[in-house]
C-alpha cells in the first residue's frame, strides 16, 4: 500500500496520466517504520518518495523539521510535495553517495567532508527554533534512561543472552542519565552518523533529521567521532577533535564528552541487537565489535566502567 500511495502521489506531483512510465527503486534505511524509494521517470529528474507509519512518533516530524532546516540554510533535501496528512512526502534526490562510502579513502581525502559535516553541528548551536515548531521531547534524564534500558533489553539480554537486571538496578547508570539530562539547550540531530550524511558536490547534506530535539551538542559530536560504521582510529579521532576545535573554537570537556559517547554507543548497540534479533538483518552484526571496543574506551574512568567492562570483554573474547 505504501508504494502505491507514493506512485499515486508522484503522478499528482508530475501531473501526468497513467500511461507515463514511473518506476520506483527501494532504498533501505534502518528500521524506522518508513518506506523510501527513488522515483524515476523520463519526464522529470529523479526524486525520493517517503511514506511513513505511526510506528515511531518522530516520523511525523520529518516535513516540518526539513522545512525549518532548509529555511535556516542548512544542507538538507528540499521538500518537493508535502502530503503529510497521508503520511507521505516527495523529496529532493541527493544521490547515493554517503560519508560511509568514503571509509576506505585516505583520511586526508575525507577531511573536507568531515569539516562540512561538523560545521552543520556548529551551526545548530546558534540556530533559533520558530515558536510554532514543536520538536520532539528534549534529551532529559528520562530519555537518556530510556536509551540505557533499550541497550539492556536488546543488546545485553536479547543479543548477548546476559542477565540485564544488575545493570538496570545499578545506580551509576541512573546517576549518569540524570547528570546528562540536567541541561538540554542545543539542537541535536540525534543520529548524526555516516549513513545519514550524503555528499553532493563538495558538501555534506543531512538526512534522517526527524528526531531533531534539544539536548547536548556533545551527543552529536560523539555520534560522529565514535561512528561504528567508520571505525575511526585513535589518531583519526584526535584529528577530528582538532578539526572541531578549529570550527567551534573549543573542545568539549573530556568527561562529559565520554559520557555522551557512552550513551550514544549504548543506544547504537541496542538498535543493532534489536534489528538483528527481531528483524533478521545481520549486516549490523559486522559493526558490533567496533561499537563494543569504542564503548570500552569511553567508559574508562566513569562510574559505569566496573559494571559494564566484564560483559563487553566477554563478548569480545567469544567473538574473536
Amino acid at each position: 500500500m505504501s508504494t502505491e500511495a507514493i506512485l499515486s502521489t508522484a503522478r499528482q506531483y508530475l501531473e501526468v496520466d497513467p500511461t507515463t512510465p514511473i518506476t520506483m527503486v527501494p532504498i533501505k534505511r534502518g528500521a524506522s517504520g518508513r518506506t523510501i524509494v527513488r522515483v524515476k521517470t523520463p519526464v522529470h529528474e529523479d526524486f525520493i518518495g517517503i511514506h511513513w507509519t505511526d510506528e515511531r512518533e518522530d516520523n511525523a516530524q520529518f516535513v516540518p523539521v526539513a522545512e525549518f532546516l532548509k529555511n535556516a540554510r542548512f544542507n538538507v533535501p528540499a521538500i518537493l510535495y508535502d502530503r503529510s496528512q497521508h503520511n507521505l512526502a516527495l523529496v529532493e534526490d541527493l544521490g547515493n553517495t554517503d560519508l560511509l562510502s568514503l571509509k576506505d579513502k585516505p583520511f586526508k581525502t575525507r577531511l573536507p567532508y568531515y569539516r562540512s559535516a561538523l560545521e552543520q553541528i556548529d551551526r545548530l548551536f546558534y540556530t533559533r527554533v520558530p515558536k510554532d515548531l514543536e520538536l520532539m521531547e528534549p534529551f532529559d534524564a528520562d530519555l537518556y534512561r530510556w536509551e540505557q534500558k533499550y541497550f539492556f533489553d536488546y543488546f545485553i539480554e536479547d543479543f548477548l543472552k546476559e542477565n540485564p537486571v544488575p545493570l538496570e538496578k545499578n545506580e551509576s547508570f541512573i546517576e549518569m542519565a540524570q547528570a546528562l539530562g540536567a541541561s538540554h539547550k542545543h539542537l541535536v540531530h540525534r543520529d548524526f552518523q555516516s549513513q545519514n550524511l550524503l555528499i553532493k558536490g563538495e558538501k555534506i547534506y543531512m538526512i534522517d533529521f526527524q528526531g531533531l530535539r534539544r539536548g547536548r551538542q556533545e551527543y552529536d559530536l560523539a555520534s560522529f567521532i565514535f561512528d561504528p560504521y567508520m571505525d575511526h582510529s585513535a589518531d583519526e579521532r584526535e584529528q577530528l577533535m582538532d578539526l572541531w576545535e578549529d570550527i567551534s573554537d573549543e573542545r568539549p570537556e573530556e568527561s562529559l564528552f565520554n559520557k555522551c559517547a557512552a550513551q550514544r554507543l549504548m543506544q547504537a548497540l541496542g538498535a543493532f541487537g534489536n534489528i538483528i534479533e527481531n528483524k533478521g538483518d545481520n549486516w549490523y552484526r559486522l559493526h558490533i565489535p567496533v561499537a563494543v571496543k569504542s564503548l570500552l574506551t569511553v567508559i574508562q574512568g566513569t562510574d559505569i566502567e566496573d559494571a559494564l567492562t566484564p560483559i563487553l570483554k566477554k563478548y569480545l573474547a567469544n567473538a574473536s
